[in-house]
């Protein structure tokens, strides 16, 4: 479990190292051929106005999470059941509970959220309580209060901030080309540097975001690794965990509410019931997720 935790945040922090030389490079070559003044100024102006973008979804995702969802709070009086295994893993973990919220559909699934541990929320649906076992269901909320601990809140903001910045650097530089704008000495001039700088700055201007939100998806399915480990650990049983991806697997439903926006937040794809490329999938094969559980 610990050399599976260890593994999967040395492949997230690489792929965050690729996602940043990624920005430099593109910020580069297109300040380069749009001539923006002051070195990498089209990098600054995007990382600024997607930081900004991204701190409004921050601090008010969560809330927006659980209502798109219907999630709706509870009480310990209302699921003691429910209240009192969110509360033993938090113990053993050293976490404060977190809001506890129910949601009304019969699709096995979970998601947590907040920023921190102290302002966050796990969300459970009425299936996984109904269908999984008592063991199956510890796995899947240690699983997610793992996401909680592991700050994956706030690492997967840090990615929005990137891919938002990829994409308004494309946007910016496609815009410049087609309107006028832009140096044109060096390619006007016939220069051959110029002109491989203007195509490179075009390809890239199309496939950058396509490449952003790959790498995005890339380090979502590692913290979704890194949060089995974790949730392991805290239960010392991941055959729970296991069985219980199993049963989503198995009755592959999805729910009636899924948004895109949120996906990424749940244990299992929301979309199960629907074919997902798995290239352009927030979670990473199921078959696979088990594997590795009962190799650990």
């Amino acid at each position: 479990m610990y050399s599976q935790i260890d593994s999967n945040k040395r492949k997230s922090v690489f792929l965050m190292m690729i996602f940043i030389a990624f920005i430099i490079v593109l910020g580069y070559v297109f300040d380069k051929v749009w001539g923006a003044p002051g070195a990498y100024s089209g990098v600054f102006f995007a990382i600024f106005i997607s930081l900004l973008m991204t701190m409004i979804s921050y601090f008010s995702g969560d809330k927006i999470a659980l209502l798109t969802t219907g999630a709706k709070p509870i009480i310990k009086e209302e699921n003691r059941y429910l209240y009192n295994m969110v509360e033993n893993l938090c113990i053993t973990s050293g976490m404060p509970v977190p809001k506890i919220y129910i949601i009304e559909d019969e699709a096995i699934n979970a998601f947590a959220t907040g920023r921190k541990p102290e302002l966050s929320s796990i969300a459970v649906t009425t299936g996984a309580i109904k269908k999984l076992a008592n063991e199956e269901l510890e796995g899947v909320l240690a699983h997610e209060l793992s996401h909680i601990k592991n700050y994956d809140i706030r690492f997967m903001m840090l990615v929005a901030v990137m891919v938002g910045s990829i994409a308004i650097l494309s946007d910016i530089f496609m815009r410049a080309r087609w309107f006028g704008g832009g140096r044109r000495s060096d390619s006007d001039r016939g220069g051959q540097a110029g002109s491989i700088l203007l195509i490179a700055g075009v390809i890239l201007a199309i496939l950058s975001p396509l490449i952003a939100e790959l790498i995005k998806l890339s380090i979502s399915r590692k913290r979704e690794y890194l949060a089995d480990a974790s949730g392991s650990l805290l239960t010392r049983y991941p055959e729970g965990l296991a069985r219980a991806l199993e049963k989503i697997a198995s009755e592959n439903r999805p729910m009636a509410h899924a948004s895109k926006a949120t996906a990424h937040l749940f244990i299992a794809n929301p979309f199960s019931g629907r074919k997902v490329a798995a290239l352009f999938s927030t979670h990473p094969p199921i078959e696979e997720r088990i594997k590795i559980l009962r190799g650990m």
